[in-house]
């Protein structure tokens, strides 16, 4: 078939990738000057499918009313807020009922087991190398926070997920540059949980969808879908001009973009933009640095290593403005790297050296991705993954290009279909 895809963030590319090797002929169209430079730019890169759950959950309402008043909150609600973001969070209430995020926690975490296999399929067979390091440490300041963390360690256990809760003196084990002034309670440790540069493995993996006959154009933005030709795209190119095209199948892979591709053709996607903060600095020293992912738990803050650089990232913002960075959010990134591994990044007096960064994560008000068939001859989609796209881009990739094939994808893909939007 020739089918288009609409976005070349990692969600985007992998699925090229996954058709191109099927044998289609691939044309991806991209509205920035190259790949993943959205939200697969600069995020924390953690791989952990076993803490891949929805924002959407029992309790979530009143703790975001509480966070109004913490200075370094990890789920925020910013001013103004737009109408449809209102009634996303209408909608996102109404999913924090206790039946609904355990149906939307085991969908999150069976794509989330099944990526990881996927990706680590790829990055085998095609030997790509990328700034990656296993393990992955959730750090407990407290004794308190060690309480509030058990609900989730069962959710681990029933997961099959390999973990082991261990005591300050371990953690500086496996972790020999954590703070020795920081006194905590302990860390979960979890072996087999990673964390890896997406936006390095977004572009090796296009690369190696154009080698097998994949297409990407670039700074080409997509026309709405045409209702009485979905499939027959209007794309406008960087000078301006406008070219149509006609495909077999279209698969919308567009991020925030995706609803208002979708409109005309009456698919309503309730997407609202979840924006998360970033800083990556280069490592001053690499014995003060660490050597793989941390979590701090209660500030909901990732420390991870990726090669030469340390990058801190975090935050849950809705509403706001998207080129505004709250100070306030970018503090929290520095104050908690200060706590754990002071003196671990260059940040001082370095000009450009540090990037802080903040992006939009397009999120459904359940939690899940939505894959597959729209319903609507030709349009496919491939979206709604939040702030776990990273964790969830190879196995959302396979599903799409099984089901597109006609082949049952090898993992579960119950409730992550579009009829999840009417039920």
């Amino acid at each position: 078939m020739r089918i288009a895809i609409v976005g070349a963030g990692i969600i985007g590319v992998t699925t090229a990738y996954e058709l191109a090797t099927d044998g289609h002929e691939v044309t991806v169209f991209e509205r920035h000057g190259a790949a993943a430079l959205e939200t697969s730019f600069a995020n924390a890169g953690v791989v952990a499918p076993g803490y891949v759950t929805p924002w959407a959950a029992p309790g979530m309402p009143g703790k975001v009313a509480r966070y109004f008043f913490s200075r370094h909150a990890p789920v925020r609600v910013t001013w103004p807020l737009a109408a449809h973001e209102l009634g996303w969070m209408l909608k996102w209430r109404r999913a924090c009922d206790l039946t609904t995020y355990l149906a939307n926690r085991g969908r999150l975490q069976r794509l989330a087991f099944y990526s990881r296999q996927r990706l680590h399929e790829l990055t085998a067979a095609l030997e790509l190398e990328y700034d990656r390091s296993p393990g992955y440490l959730v750090l407990l300041r407290s004794g308190r926070d060690r309480k509030m963390v058990q609900p989730g360690l069962q959710v681990l256990r029933d997961a099959g997920v390999k973990f082991q809760e261990i005591d300050a003196a371990q953690a500086r084990v496996i972790e020999p540059a954590l703070n020795p002034d920081m006194r905590f309670a302990g860390a979960v440790h979890l072996p087999d949980d990673e964390v890896g540069n997406c936006r390095q493995f977004a572009l090796l993996l296009k690369n190696e969808a154009q080698s097998r006959g994949a297409r990407f154009e670039f700074q080409a933005v997509v026309a709405p879908l045409d209702a009485a030709d979905p499939t027959h795209l209007q794309v406008t190119a960087a000078d301006g001009r406008t070219q149509a095209g006609r495909f077999d199948a279209v698969v919308i892979c567009g991020g925030m973009a995706s609803a208002a591709l979708l409109r005309p053709v009456g698919l309503k996607v309730p997407l609202a933009a979840v924006y998360g903060y970033s800083i990556s600095a280069p490592i001053r020293e690499p014995l003060n640095a660490p050597r793989s992912g941390l979590m701090d738990e209660r500030y909901k803050v990732a420390i991870s290593r990726l090669g030469s650089r340390v990058r801190v990232a975090g935050s849950a913002e809705i509403g706001g403005r998207a080129d505004r960075k709250r100070p306030e959010a970018i503090q929290t990134l520095y104050k908690v790297l200060h706590d754990w591994f002071p003196g671990a990044a260059q940040l001082a007096n370095t000009g450009s050296a540090v990037q802080e960064w903040k992006g939009a994560r397009p999120m459904l008000p359940d939690g899940p991705p939505i894959l597959g068939a729209t319903g609507i001859p030709g349009v496919w989609i491939n979206l709604g993954h939040g702030s776990s796209g990273w964790a969830l881009s190879c196995g959302s990739a396979r599903v799409v290009a099984d089901l597109m094939a006609a082949r049952a994808p090898e993992v579960d893909i119950e409730g992550l279909g579009v009829e999840r939007l009417f039920a």
